[in-house]
This record gives structure tokens, C-alpha cells and sequence, in this order.
């Protein structure tokens, strides 16, 4: 989660629906392109874990998860759900070096600012190991807005993130974009991001 106090509110506030909404009744394509990328037996972190569905998944396929969300609701559900134990910090506090082979970041940096995306994707490099795996899960567009629920969400296009990803370390990145609806009814493309940190 982002520090945007009303971003944090909603989500305290509104954990328990939203994570019966995001919680996945089956492993979503995206999760498992993610794993095969991955060293069996690694070190993953779910970085914005929300309602822990991925952490557990992954730690049903046999990874050492650690979850890290900054809402402390969202992280009570987890715990409630799936015996996850999620590090309330936010996104800035992440101060994991070189621990691990792969990042699952679920659309969750989408709700901070543009200006703070070069930081973000830094400390995610510095957290994984040369050559380890980062899923990102963004919004395609342009600029800044809320919700109607007042969540701030920051929207890329697929040129500005590649661009942001390979000077912050990230030479191989593949993206694909899909339409999709988010929690609020509102369309939009979806972009799904699997990027290699170099050696």
C-alpha cells in the first residue's frame, strides 16, 4: 500500500468485502507464467499483498513467501484467511536486499505518484536477486486521478514503464495489456508485467 491516507482508509475500511472480491478461486494465468520463470524452492515476496490469496498460492506451490501491505485490515485478512503474518509498512519501508528470487507486485504501486515509481522499482531491485523475476500489475493510461471510492491511482503507458523499468535495473520486460474491470466498475486495460533484473 501507498502512504495516500485516503487510499489507506478505504482499504481498512473496506478490507473484509475487498478481499472476498480479489481473492482468486483459481490460480490466475499471470501467477502461473510468473512461477515458471522461478527457481523451485525460492524466496518470493508478495509486495502489497492485499488479502494474501497470492502469497498463499504461492507458498501452496512450494516457495518461501513473506507478504508486506500497508493497510492494516487488508493484513488482519490475510492472517484471518490464510495464517499469513504480512510486515505493515509502507511501500517506501521495503528494505530487503538481495533476498529473493522473485517479487509479485499486484497491481499496488498504481496507488502512489508518478514521481515515486523510480523509487519503488529501485528498492524491488535492490530485494531480489540478480537475475530474479518481478511481476508488476499496473493501469495502462495517462496521469493521476481518484476513484469514485477515492482511491489515487497513478496510470502508465507501456512505453513510459519499460522505460522506467530498464534504467531502474531491468533489462528484459514483457508486457501485455488486457481489458478488465476493477472494484469499482470502472473499465480499463490492464497491464500485466514480467521483468528480469540484471546480473
Amino acid at each position: 500500500m501507498t502512504g495516500d491516507s485516503e487510499t489507506l482508509a478505504f482499504y481498512d475500511g473496506e478490507a473484509a468485502a475487498y478481499a472476498t472480491y480479489s481473492s482468486e478461486p483459481e490460480e490466475p494465468i499471470w501467477l502461473t507464467r510468473f512461477v515458471a520463470r522461478l527457481t523451485p524452492g525460492t524466496s518470493v515476496l508478495d509486495f502489497g499483498c492485499g488479502s494474501g490469496w497470492a502469497a498463499h498460492a504461492l507458498g501452496g506451490r512450494g516457495f518461501r513467501v513473506s507478504a508486506l501491505d500497508g493497510s492494516a485490515g487488508l493484513a488482519a485478512e490475510a492472517q484471518q484467511r490464510y495464517g499469513i503474518e504480512v510486515r505493515v509498512v509502507q511501500f517506501d519501508g521495503l528494505d530487503d536486499d538481495g533476498l529473493h528470487g522473485g517479487i509479485w507486485a499486484s497491481f499496488c504501486l498504481l496507488h502512489d505518484t508518478r514521481d515515486a515509481m523510480q523509487g519503488h522499482l529501485a528498492r524491488l531491485h535492490r530485494a531480489l536477486v540478480p537475475e530474479g523475476w518481478l511481476y508488476l500489475g499496473l493501469k495502462e493510461g495517462a496521469g493521476e486521478s481518484r476513484d469514485k471510492l477515492g482511491r489515487r491511482y497513478t496510470f502508465f503507458g507501456q512505453a513510459e514503464i519499460e522505460a522506467l523499468l530498464r534504467d531502474a535495473g531491468f533489462p528484459v520486460v514483457e508486457i501485455t495489456v488486457n481489458p478488465g474491470v476493477g472494484y469499482d466498475g470502472s473499465e480499463g486495460g490492464m497491464m500485466h508485467i514480467l521483468a528480469r533484473r540484471s546480473t
